[in-house]
């Protein structure tokens, strides 16, 4: 008898779906062109916290130890910098030393051994290259190395870039969140007034069955069904267009002449999929159940 009526529901709710094709087709558009446009802004997100990443591991500071510094004075000054925590995890994903010769031969890299003139090693200073492990703990590292470590002289870092680099991450998150707000709530409306039309059509049907004893979740299903078939459809076609679209202008940029000067490397698509996959059902499944239980209050009510 149970399976008798999920059965049931399930064709209700496939039936309502192929019986009114117009407004099910024009809901479908709607909630794809709204996962699409969302998908953009999804990838892009993605694609900036990706690009975030690889930038902070060139985001390192430059720890230098004072000229008069021992071995045993250098190692101790290591070891303080490894144990470094903030809010009691890790603060620093690498630690490296740079000797005097490699600080030399750095240089030299650089500069002709003309503009070094008689420069040798003995001119450069020890020091360390640290890379934190988020970019937000960039001052409060900085802060802890100047009050409970000796023998630092100075610390070199890149704070405005790593400054700017959080507010572009933030407003990305932000302003893609901002958009998901706005998106779903349009598809709300939007797939409550479809499913409405289908409710005012059966309101005879709903009254008779609510005359003879049938409750609010049972007459609610069928539409709640109808509700989330509509998703997932929405967002299996979402995802194959986002997909096309995606690669298409990501091969482009990766083409163009000024991506290959700066190295830059973007997510593929296989590295989203999954995710994507999951917020487009989830946003699916969620604006359908939520649009039909909407669309139905008024019927149940009386």
């Amino acid at each position: 008898m149970k399976y008798n009526v999920i059965g049931y529901l399930l064709s209700e709710g496939f039936r309502n779906v192929l019986k009114n094709k117009k407004s099910t087709l024009s809901c479908i558009g709607v909630m794809v062109a709204t996962m699409i446009v969302f998908g953009m802004f999804f990838a892009i997100g993605e694609n900036i916290t990706h690009i975030m990443e690889n930038v902070k591991e060139a985001q390192g500071m430059q720890v230098f130890i004072k000229v008069d510094a021992t071995e045993d004075e250098q190692n101790e000054v290591e070891q303080k910098l490894r144990s470094l925590t903030v809010n009691g995890e890790k603060a620093l994903l690498t630690v490296d030393k740079v000797t005097k010769e490699e600080a030399y031969n750095e240089m030299l890299q650089r500069l002709t051994p003309e503009i070094m003139g008689g420069m040798t090693p003995e001119f450069f200073k020890v020091s360390f290259v640290i890379i934190p492990t988020e970019l937000e703990y960039s001052e409060q590292i900085q802060q802890q190395i100047n009050t409970e470590i000796e023998g630092i002289e100075s610390i070199q870092s890149k704070e405005k870039t790593i400054n700017a680099l959080i507010s572009i991450g933030n407003g990305i998150s932000l302003f893609t969140l901002v958009i998901l707000v706005i998106l779903v709530i349009i598809s709300l409306f939007i797939i409550s007034n479809t499913i409405k039309l289908s409710v005012h059509a059966r309101r005879k049907e709903i009254s008779i069955m609510k005359y003879v004893g049938a409750t609010n979740n049972f007459i609610r299903a069928p539409f709640i069904v109808e509700g989330v078939i509509m998703g997932i459809v929405s967002g299996l076609i979402s995802t194959l267009a986002i997909c096309l679209m995606y690669n298409g202008v990501v091969g482009n940029i990766l083409k163009a002449s000024v991506a290959e000067q700066i190295n830059l490397t973007l997510l593929t698509f296989n590295q989203m999929v999954n995710l994507i996959v999951l917020v487009y059902l989830g946003l699916g499944v969620g604006i359908g159940m939520i649009g039909s239980i909407i669309s139905m209050r008024k019927y149940l009510d009386v």
